[in-house]
């Protein structure tokens, strides 16, 4: 059975940890709208992705209150 010849201590386990911590993200802005995205993402206000509308995006959408 594995056991550990000595104590990890503080200091050390925490330079091992210190790289395991996530970084924020860096958004970019789509070229077609502005908005703010994920690189290498569809755009989600306007449906673009390089230059393309990959998902048509409804601009209105009328509800009838008397169907609910």
């Amino acid at each position: 059975m594995a056991v550990p010849k000595s104590k990890i201590t503080k200091s050390r386990r925490g330079m091992r940890q210190s790289h395991d911590s996530l970084t924020a993200e860096n958004p970019n802005e789509c070229n077609n709208c502005g908005e703010l995205k994920r690189p290498h993402h569809v755009c989600g206000a306007c449906g673009h992705y390089a230059d393309r509308e990959i998902i048509a995006v409804a601009a209105d959408v009328d509800f009838d209150e008397d169907a609910a």
